[in-house]
């Protein structure tokens, strides 16, 4: 039977081999739920008004609907009650409707003012962290050229000193090979051919 091999110590090294700062993605988490807790509250907020609205609403109905069921001596007077009724009805729709609407705008402003706020948030955060981005990117730069420069000038001297060395060698060479030239040479200038 195969066996499932154990990732675990692996994806944890690998994970450990790259630098997170952890207390950003705790900052982001608290972030997220402080606005899903906001978020939340305007839609319950929202939520509790239209159904107090709704309540209301069917309580009138119902009071009026009981008016409406009481019997009457004529037949004009049920005709009278079921104008009543409409029209009662008609004016209840409209105010109820109308708080409705408002409770609806209220939540979508301040919806709007927290996503407003989130994005203000984000584009602070976004702003510091090019911020911090750049002020190390700056620092490499600024290492990075130090190191240039010390190596160039480690590499000047090296060379420098190299080719100082090159030229003594070479001035000493060139000496031994001047006395051994003068060594090799004849000193006496006269023909002894001729006699």
């Amino acid at each position: 039977m195969a066996t499932t091999q154990d990732f675990t110590d692996t994806l944890k090294d690998m994970m450990g081999a790259w630098q997170m700062d952890q207390s950003k993605f705790e900052e982001a988490w608290k972030s997220s739920t402080g606005f899903g807790e906001k978020a939340s509250g305007i839609a319950l907020d929202a939520a509790g008004k239209t159904t107090d609205i709704s309540v209301g609403w069917t309580m009138e109905t119902l009071g009026r609907m009981g008016d409406l069921a009481k019997a009457r001596t004529a037949p004009t007077d049920y005709a009278q009650a079921m104008s009543d009724f409409a029209t009662a009805q008609m004016e209840s729709a409209k105010a109820h409707m109308t708080a409705l609407g408002d409770v609806a705008k209220e939540a979508q402003s301040e919806t709007m003012s927290l996503m407003m706020s989130l994005g203000k948030d984000m584009a602070d955060d976004a702003t510091a962290a090019a911020t911090t981005t750049a002020k190390a990117t700056e620092k490499a730069a600024e290492k990075a050229t130090t190191a240039a420069t010390s190596a160039a000038r480690t590499t000047t001297r090296r060379t420098t000193a190299a080719a100082k060395k090159t030229a003594a060698e070479t001035a000493e060479v060139a000496e031994t090979v001047e006395a051994a030239a003068k060594d090799v040479a004849p000193t006496d200038t006269t023909d002894t051919t001729k006699s």
